[in-house]
């Protein structure tokens, strides 16, 4: 192993640190108190079956061989009850909480691609552990840390195929995800797609290889969702690039569009100097930030107004894009803080784009969408329902709003007298 990759700062072994022995030893206590109580708790359900002789079906018989788990702590031993069959039906206790196998809680799992991304080499993934959790980590060395990424990839495949069609998805945001990393001969652009059922939850949908944005590369990953039975969502929010619009409008016709307001934003001011920049922005935060369809279509007109002369391409830039800008208001006011950006995707791979400062090289593509995947799936544990999830039914029907209110058959009646 290269030492210069990995620095040596000692395990938490080596350092006399008084509280986490403390927590580890109350860890082994706890762990080792649940898993009997789980055992007593199964002996009970068995507890009227007898044996041809009369005695109890279910007795314990000792213990297996202590076993070691590997936890954010730091190693936990732990020994699990054994119990014996008198009528030899072949009746086994295993444990919940230390299923057969299991050497490593499942955090310690969700560790690994995350070092693995922010720059740890398979080879020193070991010397990593070590540092953070202890010295016995012998189950994560590098020929171990190769099967678990082989693992990952058989994942990734089977969740690309999963069915979509059990559940509605209500809106869609999208984005790509420059790494900046090399997949095999060029940098890879991950086409991100995440959506929101109709009980308000977040999930990843597509994690897919493109070449950069391209309207193909989108329509590809669009027809795939559309094949594992996604029905037309009814919005999708993502920023300018060019190639995810025509591929939507061809795909899904009846989808609407909403452009990122975060991207926008940067976008305008990247048109304007530094020293009118800051003036600029709150002009921009005015209309995306405006209680009503009306008052930010005025708050539009006057940054066009105010910039269009001396910058004209800021104000193209932004007058373009005037009604996908705007998508928003024609749904639940509550809503409107998650429709107004692609923020949900940024936020999550943030981390990814300052890999190459860490790792020189070239990864495989499986390997780099099968770590993406990784990624995804842990962050996704994290993510909250939207505000306001209980409207999405009447969105999903067809329920019309206008500036975030609902609009009932007495106010159509009224607007339509109008």
């Amino acid at each position: 192993m290269n030492d210069d990759r990995v620095v040596s700062i000692g395990s938490q072994s080596a350092l006399c640190d008084p509280l986490t022995e403390l927590l580890r030893e109350k860890a082994v206590e706890l762990l080792q108190a649940a898993v009997n109580a789980e055992c007593a708790d199964f002996l009970s359900r068995f507890a009227e079956q007898r044996d041809p002789a009369g005695r109890c079906a279910l007795v314990r018989n000792g213990y297996l061989p202590a076993r070691s788990i590997v936890t954010g702590i730091g190693p936990v031993s732990v020994t699990v009850p054994r119990v014996r069959d008198r009528t030899d039906q072949g009746i086994r206790f295993e444990s919940k909480l230390v299923p057969t196998y299991v050497r490593r809680a499942k955090s310690i799992d969700a560790l690994l691609p995350w070092l693995y991304l922010r720059g740890i080499s398979q080879a020193d993934t070991g010397a990593a552990l070590e540092a953070l959790v202890g010295k016995d980590v012998a189950n994560l060395s590098g020929p171990v840390v190769g099967k678990l990424k082989r693992r990952w990839a058989d994942e990734y495949a089977a969740w690309g195929k999963a069915d979509l069609s059990k559940e509605r998805w209500v809106y869609l945001w999208i984005d790509g995800v420059y790494s900046g990393i090399r997949a095999e001969d060029q940098k890879l652009c991950a086409l991100i797609v995440i959506g929101v059922n109709e009980r308000g939850q977040k999930r990843f949908l597509a994690i897919e290889d493109g070449v950069r944005e391209s309207k193909q590369s989108w329509r590809e990953v669009l027809l795939g969702l559309k094949a594992r039975g996604l029905v037309a969502p009814k919005v999708a929010i993502g920023d300018g690039a060019l190639g995810f619009w025509p591929a939507i409008d061809e795909v899904f016709p009846s989808t609407r569009t909403q452009r990122c307001w975060v991207h926008k934003m940067a976008n305008v001011l990247n048109y304007l100097p530094r020293s009118v920049q800051a003036k600029a922005k709150a002009g921009l935060q005015a209309i995306w930030m405006a209680e009503s369809r009306a008052q930010a279509s005025k708050a539009l007109d006057a940054f066009i107004t105010t910039y269009g002369a001396k910058y004209p391409k800021a104000a193209e830039c932004l007058a373009k894009d005037r009604e996908a800008l705007m998508a928003f208001y024609d749904f639940p006011a509550e809503h409107w803080v998650h429709l107004r950006t692609s923020n949900v995707i940024e936020s999550t791979f943030a981390t990814i784009r300052h890999r190459t400062k860490s790792v020189k090289g070239a990864f495989s593509r499986t390997s780099l969408l099968s770590m993406l995947f990784k990624l995804a799936t842990c962050a996704e544990s994290s993510f909250r329902r939207i505000k306001g999830f209980d409207w999405l039914a009447q969105v999903i029907s067809g329920v019309q709003f206008v500036d975030g209110i609902k609009q009932d058959n007495h106010n159509q009646q009224q607007k339509a007298a109008a």
